[in-house]
């Protein structure tokens, strides 16, 4: 069965109310970032692989942000204008929700539940809620699953409510459940806030159901990390290198030498061919592909990037939107910056600086240069200290090079320009008027020698 079949009549709320005031930020929690993304945008992203009729979003402290930073999604907001509990949290949007439908509750501060443990959630409530636990080393400070000594689900206590007995079971309820919309909205009506904080908890809603007689089921993940959530940053950096060490082991799986699982960092998605090498402390944000054989050295950032097969990315380069072809050669500290484009065997090499230009097959830029607006024709050699100067104060202007041109060190190309095929510019030049194909251009004060100069002298003391 598909997962459009099976999960036509889904609901999803997910529960972004909170304060988060254990982060000492001003930022709304669910608006931190885990991996590149918020962790209210995971929730959401898992939430949508299940195919929900619809997606709601309870937001209170800081709503205006949350909203704001969701607004180009298909999402239903709702408030929640006091924080009464999760119980209330949920009733808030729960009129919204379509009748005959399954809600699936979800946090979002819990990022890393895995839409395959929800589907099994999902699958067991079309009758009856099903509630979702994990068995912890260290349970403080969630709520325990209490069973009777058949083993069947009796309620859920809060850690403040527990009593000693209690607070030493082990597993632990992680808050998620699913239900009939019809059932959650009827058991909702029926919970109270006679607890130590006063607040109505969704949990009660299995207890309550229990007693009328209506059967709980429990599914328990074995996967701790699914119901991990984040109050303070220590809980994010937990999560964050958690989930990295998950993606550093993913990539070693499919055959990519990872140098340290601890030290690598993947903000958005990343795709590799075979026999790929990564570094130490390589940053990769939004989409990148890396071909087959390409080398990543240690300290880069990678962002929106792709390289094609056999290149080398040599240490600490900054390589922001370019598209790099086959064995290239680039760095080290070298910056590519948005539009740079590189052919097959193209070299860009230590402190050069590229902005919207793009190098021919075979074409070099090995030190210190800058090159903004530029097009490089095929073979051709840009010599070190060059720089382009395309911005005059107000608009941007393009410099072309032909194929086999060569610009000898320490020179300034002043765009508009073009230095057609086979050009070859001195070196120390500043070049103002175009080069014709095979001409050189000098464009610099002649020498001037004097003989009989006396090198000054300090004063004696």
């Amino acid at each position: 069965m598909t997962l459009t079949t099976l999960h036509k009549d889904l609901e999803v709320i997910i529960l972004a109310a909170g304060r988060g005031t254990r982060m000492r930020s001003a930022i709304p929690k669910v608006l931190h970032t885990l991996a590149g993304r918020h962790l209210l945008q995971h929730v959401i992203d898992t939430a949508q692989q299940l195919n929900p009729t619809q997606v709601h979003v309870v937001v209170g402290h800081g709503a205006d942000a949350v909203q704001e930073a969701l607004a180009d999604q298909e999402l239903h907001f709702h408030q929640q204008t006091e924080q009464l509990g999760t119980g209330h949290a949920v009733g808030c949007a729960l009129s919204g929700c379509k009748p005959h439908t399954v809600v699936l509750v979800l946090f979002g501060d819990v990022p890393l539940i895995a839409a395959s443990t929800l589907e099994t959630l999902i699958a067991g409530a079309q009758q009856h809620p099903i509630m979702l636990a994990a068995r912890l080393d260290n349970p403080e400070g969630y709520g325990r699953v209490v069973r009777d000594e058949q083993g069947h689900f009796l309620s859920v206590v809060e850690q403040a409510d527990a009593s000693d007995t209690q607070k030493s079971i082990s597993e632990v309820n992680t808050g998620v459940l699913a239900a009939p919309v019809e059932q959650l909205s009827e058991l909702l009506n029926l919970v109270g806030n006679d607890n130590a904080q006063g607040e109505y908890y969704l949990p009660d809603v299995l207890s309550l159901a229990q007693q009328q007689g209506t059967d709980v089921a429990v599914a328990v993940t074995d996967d701790p990390l699914e119901m991990y959530g984040v109050n303070d940053r220590q809980q994010l950096q937990i999560l964050e290198r958690a989930l990295q060490c998950r993606r550093a082991d993913a990539l070693m799986t499919a055959g990519v030498a990872v140098a340290d699982r601890q030290r690598i960092d993947i903000r958005g998605d990343l795709v590799c061919g075979t026999d790929v090498e990564i570094d130490i402390n390589v940053i990769f944000e939004g989409l990148v592909r890396l071909g087959d054989g390409v080398k990543v050295g240690a300290h880069c950032v990678l962002k929106n990037v792709v390289v094609g097969p056999g290149t080398e990315i040599q240490p600490f380069c900054h390589i922001d939107g370019a598209a790099i072809g086959a064995d290239c050669r680039i760095g080290p500290y070298a910056r590519l910056r948005p539009g740079s484009v590189l052919a097959e065997t193209a070299r860009v090499g230590n402190f050069v600086e590229t902005k919207n230009t793009s190098l021919g097959v075979g074409s070099k830029a090995n030190h210190l240069a800058y090159l903004g607006d530029t097009h490089v024709g095929a073979q051709s050699n840009i010599g070190a200290g060059t720089i382009t100067c395309n911005y005059d104060g107000v608009n941007k202007h393009p410099t072309t090079l032909g194929d086999s041109v060569f610009v000898g060190s320490n020179s300034t190309l002043v765009a508009p320009l073009t230095l057609s095929d086979g050009a070859f510019v001195a070196a120390g030049s500043v070049i103002t008027d175009d080069v014709p194909s095979e001409t050189l251009a000098v464009g610099r004060a002649r020498q001037g020698n004097i003989t009989g100069w006396q090198r000054p002298k300090g004063k004696k003391d």
